[in-house]
């Protein structure tokens, strides 16, 4: 800990001996030819000597600005820039530190002035677009575009490379306006250079249908487009790396980018058996992670009879390989396509222990399992945009997916009554082989009708799936009760055995169909808007599985009717609905109506008594209000009322006894579902104070909800259907503030406090007793971030979550928990070409059971040193430092606590190197006579 004491006294002496000096700079900016007010005119200090942005702000609603600072230069050189006028500049002498400027009147710009003049502005604001200018933000030489979001204001990137821009989500990054490697933006964000980048461009997240329609959306997610600098848009970029450590641990990554003006080609592979789930550079910051993952279900796993493999714990090692591609057809056309294979082995072992609650008494299951899986999958998607005319776009997306994964499994369970004594057990052991293939296809026309904002759209969307697999099974359960024989035998003996040795093959096929027709009429000229829609949707499905018993010749030739299912699903609706959408410079918003018509049926062809047929009708409400009080701060609320039938699973009558200790019978009398949602929020960023406030309450209620209804008979086998129940709701909260001081022009401190807040309540079941149990949740949360440019990084984050489970059954005990997480994150970057990094983390979960780790530190720590004129780095990295790493967990519901434990990446020491290359320059010239140099 000694490093910790030594960094707080390094950056408390440092602030102490500081030789800067406060500084205050106001004024007004007028119109010049009007003298108006201009609001979001962009303010900034630059310093003499190199040019060096020093500060910025932006106009208030009276054109008025404060600059505070704290610098020690005697004078600088102001910049006042804002669209469509010319740029004004002087420079001040800070002779007296605080210095009123008055009024600055700025002149129109002409046409010509456009082109010849470029704004240096660190930030403008045009209309809905926040621009950055990235040269005004200085960041180590070879930072990624990661590394300088984080240098922008109201800019936020957790450990995981997701961003947040004034309190909003970030889901997309184009790269001149164009994706760059499929939708995750970690990609980008890594591995793009800064040094590449002119200008960063944050509007809110549109389809691309909508865009060009000119739709106003509701804000809540943001698009970053990077825009590439003229003279690097064309030629040859990349990076390659490898790393190899003990306990046999490695990585290994490359990317290879062509660009040539509108055509850009890219290429990256990688492989690791680090728990990286897709590339991984060897890059100083993020070392463990980050990349993109592709496969059917997401995440690598899939569920069979209740049997979950996969999802990322344990030990992975995986593979990766991927293309992009990029292109201008003639004046018209946009074609961009990739393709990415992600494949992974993974092993795990899993430890659990249950305490499962009913209404006059417990009961335990502890169990064990082991999992052995590995996975494939290919993903290819493109895309053509079509500009017919400045009227009318059509947009075709076509993708394709093929999964394929192998999967052995085995777990042993065991129930005890609450004297302990064991009631059941089991053994199971599986292998199952699963493919599956995806084709999907998504066709958008789009048809504007002169210039007021009328437009027609047709949108269709076809996907067809289909699955396969092979399920060899054998198992063994046990049920123990009181000697009837003798009532006197204090032990229970084996009153039921189930003991099975099957064979399930599986085959599922889907194909969905949905199209929605879309006419807009305005009533006031490109504010007011009449919206009229119809959708009509159909998916059908088919779905079997024919099992087959162990017969004395060993074969598997014995049909199992029981265990088998041949079902044919259709869910079919129509949507009429007609919406009001209004907006101007201040505020927007819409208000929709649709009525939904649907049919559910279910053909059982094994047990036609239970074919079922439903029909329901529904109204749905769906509107947003937006109201922006100044380019600083905005206020948003939605409400949303929709309608969600019982899943056909639910509805069907069909008794699924795969799971001898768990049959499960759906209710065909199941109602629809109706869920009533409403949100509120209100985003502040201040230029000047340099504050952020960010913060939404929102809650949703739920009529006729769908829960689990389980009843467990005396030696805890269960029986489990559905029951619509009413009273369930959640109630959710949260607020952050940040605020950054700027302490010289070399040292800043961010500090943010945060805090989130939950109150739920639940409808149940309980071997038969309804009740209902409350959930009141409180998260604060308190973050710093020191930097010290060139020299240090100093960042602890502490939160504290408190969780107050209660129950309204006399029989249920209320239940309190806690749990505590600092992190703590520091740089060093001294002596030069040296960097230092450290992630420290601590948990602690008081309330895990015995047998459990409770609390640990888990720390990380790189030493990274460039090579090659900075091109290259070597880098040594440390996982788990003090051998610590533990992902013991307490899991908490109404009907049970749960304590688990997996297994985990151990402590290991690796030594990497990265290579990065550039041919990139003026016009496509190379920088060195062999064609690349080291950026």
């Amino acid at each position: 800990m000694k490093i910790f004491f030594f960094l707080i006294t390094f950056f408390a002496i440092s602030i102490a001996f500081s030789q800067s000096r406060p500084i205050q700079i106001s004024g007004k900016i007028l119109s010049a030819d009007e003298q108006l007010p201009l609001e979001s005119a962009t303010v900034h200090l630059e310093r003499l000597s190199d040019s060096t942005v020093i500060t910025y702000t932006i106009t208030d609603k009276e054109g008025k600005f404060n600059l505070e600072d704290r610098i020690s230069d005697k004078s600088l050189k102001i910049y006042v820039s804002y669209v469509g006028y010319r740029t004004y500049s002087q420079t001040i002498s800070l002779a007296n530190p605080v210095l009123n400027l008055e009024a600055i009147s700025l002149d129109v710009s002409n046409a010509l002035d456009e082109v010849l003049i470029k704004s240096t502005a660190p930030i403008t604001i045009k209309k809905d677009t926040l621009e950055f200018n990235v040269s005004s933000f200085k960041t180590k030489k070879d930072a990624s575009v990661e590394d300088l979001l984080k240098e922008l204001p109201g800019v936020e990137v957790d450990e995981d490379g997701k961003i947040k821009i004034n309190g909003k989500e970030v889901n997309k990054i184009l790269v001149n306006g164009k994706p760059f490697f499929g939708d995750d933006p970690t990609i980008t964000t890594k591995n793009l250079s800064k040094e590449l980048i002119e200008k960063i461009q944050v509007v809110d997240t549109k389809t691309k249908a909508e865009a060009f329609s000119g739709e106003t959306v509701d804000g809540e997610s943001k698009t970053i487009n990077l825009t590439i600098k003229e003279e690097n848009n064309k030629g040859v970029f990349g990076r390659v790396a490898a790393g190899a450590g003990t306990n046999e641990r490695y990585e290994g990554a490359g990317m290879l980018n062509y660009f040539d003006n509108d055509r850009r080609i890219s290429v990256l592979a990688g492989t690791n058996n680090i728990n990286s789930p897709g590339f991984s550079f060897g890059e100083i910051r993020k070392m463990f992670g980050g990349g993109y993952s592709s496969s059917m279900s997401g995440n690598g796993s899939f569920t069979i009879d209740g049997r979950s493999f996969g999802g990322g714990e344990g030990i992975t090692k995986s593979r990766n390989a991927g293309l992009n591609f990029a292109d201008k057809i003639g004046k018209k056309t946009e074609v961009s396509a990739d393709y990415f294979y992600s494949g992974s082995t993974s092993e795990n072992e899993t430890a659990t222990q249950r305490e499962n609650i009913l209404p006059n008494s417990r009961y335990y299951t502890n169990s064990n399992s082991s999992t052995y899986n590995d996975s494939n999958s290919h993903s290819a998607n493109m895309g053509f945009d079509i500009e017919i005319d400045s009227t009318f776009l059509i947009n075709i997306d076509p993708s394709f997916r093929y999964f394929k994964s192998t999967n052995t499994y085995n777990s042993d369970e065991e129930s005890l009554n609450d004297a302990y004594v064991l009631t059941n057990n089991s053994n199971t052991n599986s292998y199952v082989e699963n493919t599956g293939k995806n084709f999907r296809n998504n066709i958008n026309l789009t048809k504007k009708f002169g210039d007021r904002g009328a437009f027609v759209r047709v949108d269709l969307t076809n996907e067809i799936n289909k699955r396969d697999s092979e399920d060899f099974l054998t198992s063994l359960t046990n049920v123990y009760g009181e000697d009837v024989n003798n009532p006197n035998n204090p032990d229970y003996v084996l009153i039921d055995q189930t003991e099975r040795d099957q064979f399930t093959n599986g085959i599922g096929d889907e194909n969905n169909f949905r199209s929605s027709v879309n006419y807009r009429l305005p009533i006031i000229a490109k504010e007011l808007f009449l919206n009229f829609q119809y959708q009509y949707n159909r998916d059908k499905s088919t779905d079997t599985k024919s099992t087959y018993d162990l017969d004395g010749q060993g074969n598997y030739s014995i049909f199992n009717e029981d265990l088998s299912t041949d079902f044919e699903y259709l869910d079919e609706s129509t949507t009429p609905g007609v919406s009001l959408s209004y907006r101007n410079k201040t505020w927007s918003g819409s208000l929709s109506f649709n009525y939904v018509f649907r049919t559910l049926g279910n053909m059982d062809l094994l047990r036609p008594e239970l074919t079922i047929e439903k029909r329901f009708e529904a109204p749905e409400l769906r509107g947003y209000l937006r109201y922006k009080f100044s380019p600083k701060a905005s206020f948003w609320s939605s409400y949303n009322m929709t309608n969600e039938p019982p899943r056909l699973s639910q509805l069907q009558a069909f008794q699924n006894v795969s799971d001898p200790l768990n049959t499960i019978v759906g209710n065909p009398n199941l109602a629809p579902s109706t869920n009533h949602r409403l949100n509120l929020g209100y985003n502040a960023f201040d230029w000047q104070k340099r504050t952020g406030f960010y913060s939404y309450l929102g809650g949703n209620f739920t009529e006729n909800q769908v829960v689990a209804k389980t009843t467990v008979d005396d030696n805890f086998v269960r029986t489990t259907t559905f029951a619509n129940v009413d009273g369930n709701y959640n109630v959710y909260a949260n607020f952050n503030y940040s605020k950054d001081i700027k302490l010289d022009s070399l040292r800043t401190l961010k500090a943010g406090i945060g805090l989130n807040g939950n109150l739920s309540r639940n409808i149940n079941f309980n071997n038969d007793v309804q009740y209902a149990s409350k959930v009141r949740g409180l998260s604060p949360t308190a973050e710093l971030r020191f930097t010290w440019k060139d020299v240090m990084e100093f960042r602890p984050r502490y939160s504290v979550t408190f969780t107050n489970n209660s129950y309204d059954l006399a029989e249920f005990d209320d239940r309190k928990f806690l749990y505590h997480d600092l992190n703590i994150a520091t740089a060093l970057f001294l002596p030069k070409k040296f960097e230092w990094r450290n992630d420290i983390n601590f948990n602690y979960n008081p309330n895990i059971g015995e047998g459990f780790q409770k609390s640990a530190w888990f720390w990380n720590s790189t030493l990274a040193y460039s090579v090659l004129k900075d091109a290259g780095t070597v880098t040594l990295k440390v996982y788990d430092l003090l051998n610590q790493n533990t992902n013991a967990r307490r899991t908490a519901t109404q009907n049970y606590i749960q304590d688990s434990q997996s297994t985990v990446l151990e402590q290991y020491f690796m030594l990497s190197f990265s290579w990065k290359f550039n041919s990139l320059g003026k016009k496509g010239e190379s920088n060195d006579d062999n064609g690349f140099y080291f950026d």
